[in-house]
């Protein structure tokens, strides 16, 4: 077995993401690691986007993987050994030979991600001796504080999203459909650069604003629409998230009503927004001004999550999380007023917290556009 050559606890700076893992179990040489779930997976190795798992230990890193991403990894992840399946020997056989030859006693896997049979299999593989216990969420843990590299990525996303948004506002014309928006606006953040998707585009145009996930479709744009836009880019594994609501002519007074009240109760939130704030204060601050102005119950989704490899990640801005936002967390600000059969309005930026408050990534106006 060839041992892996790397610095550990020796503190938080030059660590790699396996290491702080190692640092934040306190893992010792009994004690090793299998992670199934693909962001982990990409998360740990910094950056193997392939399928399989990825054992950690103190001696060892390890991707165990099938002959269609072997090469694969060992170029996205240098500094893991590849193990390749084959006939009489698969995953949970090679992870059992991997705990055997270290003598493990305990190892943590993602009961929350596998199945139960899946689960059921890995103990199995591994023998009674060995002590499956959850991993509890820790790589997600480590992931809620960006780095200065994945900063750099999610900002180039939201550089896509903002771009983005901009070309995209003088082709929007009536008669044009939900779906041929949502055609443009995804080619356009692939032109822009972005390597693909975060998530499916959401085209709400008039009375489909109220649905807060609408799924674009062939309702055909018209004057007097406000039309909900919510979209991301991911760039190099990394995601960005924005919403703007526009107007293709001149909207209702009703709904620029609603548009100023989204605007205010967002500004306000992403202003409050720093280091040492409790999530659910910051959400309780939009939720209050958006019922005190007279549309209680029509905001019934959180403020905002945080964003990275994965377009939902911990903490989230809502009534129920009490975690305190730190320095380094990546998050959208997006409260919405949603009116059925009338249309709905939302703003979402992705926001950086700081020590003494946030960076926005989104750049785009927030001020009402009419087209």
């Amino acid at each position: 077995m060839c041992p892996y050559k790397g610095s550990v606890r020796k503190g938080v700076i030059g660590l790699t993401a396996s290491e702080r893992l190692i640092n934040h179990l306190r893992l010792g040489p009994k004690t090793a690691v299998a992670v199934h779930d693909p962001s982990n997976m990409f998360y740990l190795t910094e950056g193997y986007t392939g399928e399989g798992l990825v054992y950690i230990s103190e001696a060892s890193r390890v991707i165990v993987t099938d002959f269609r991403y072997t090469e694969q990894a060992e170029r996205q992840a240098p500094g893991f050994r590849v193990e390749m399946i084959g006939k009489g020997r698969n995953h949970n056989k090679i992870l059992a030979e991997l705990v055997k030859a270290e003598e493990i006693t305990e190892l943590r896997v993602e009961t929350n991600y596998l199945s139960v049979d899946s689960f059921e299999a890995l103990r199995g593989a591994v023998g009674e001796e060995i002590s499956c216990v959850p991993l509890n969420g820790a790589p997600q843990q480590l992931r809620q504080v960006k780095t200065p590299t994945e900063i750099v990525a999610i900002r180039k996303a939201c550089d896509i999203t903002s771009e983005a948004f901009n070309a995209i506002l003088p082709k929007i014309r009536p008669g044009m459909t939900e779906k041929e928006l949502q055609i443009e606006l995804d080619f356009t953040m692939l032109r822009l650069g972005a390597d693909e998707l975060a998530f499916d585009t959401i085209i709400a145009s008039g009375e489909n604003g109220s649905l807060c996930h609408a799924i674009p479709g062939s309702r055909t744009l018209k004057n007097g629409d406000m039309i909900t836009m919510d979209f991301g880019a991911k760039v190099d594994g990394y995601c960005s998230d924005m919403t703007r609501t526009v107007a293709l002519g001149q909207p209702s007074e009703e709904m620029r009503m609603v548009y100023e009240t989204v605007l205010r109760a967002q500004s306000m939130c992403e202003d409050a927004l720093a280091a040492g704030k409790v999530c659910s204060e910051i959400d309780k601050l939009a939720r209050d001004y958006i019922d005190a102005r007279g549309y209680a119950g029509r905001f019934g989704h959180g403020l905002g999550h945080s964003v990275g490899i994965d377009i939902h990640e911990e903490p989230r801005l809502s009534p129920n999380c009490e975690d305190i936002l730190k320095a380094g967390i990546v998050i959208t600000v997006e409260p919405g007023i949603y009116l059925p059969g009338v249309g709905g309005v939302r703003i979402e930026n992705t926001c950086l917290v700081k020590e003494n408050g946030c960076v926005p990534l989104t750049t785009a106006d927030k001020q009402l556009i009419i087209l």
